[in-house]
């Protein structure tokens, strides 16, 4: 859910934008959650430095 919500977040954010396409978001969504490592018991700092990593790859996928 992190991985999800951190990605959809940017990609929103860049559809408003206009910066990526409505198809495209879905997209970028997808490729961060095949990217991010799933962490089966994650603490609160798994949580904070996997939706950091998970904004910046969305990011890099869109410029």
């Amino acid at each position: 859910p992190c991985v999800l919500n951190a990605a959809n977040e940017v990609a929103v954010a860049e559809f408003l934008k206009d910066n990526v396409g409505f198809i495209e978001m879905s997209d970028i969504v997808e490729q961060c959650l095949q990217k991010i490592a799933f962490i089966k018991s994650p603490t609160y700092e798994d949580f904070v430095n996997t939706d950091k990593e998970t904004r910046i790859h969305a990011m890099e996928l869109i410029k």
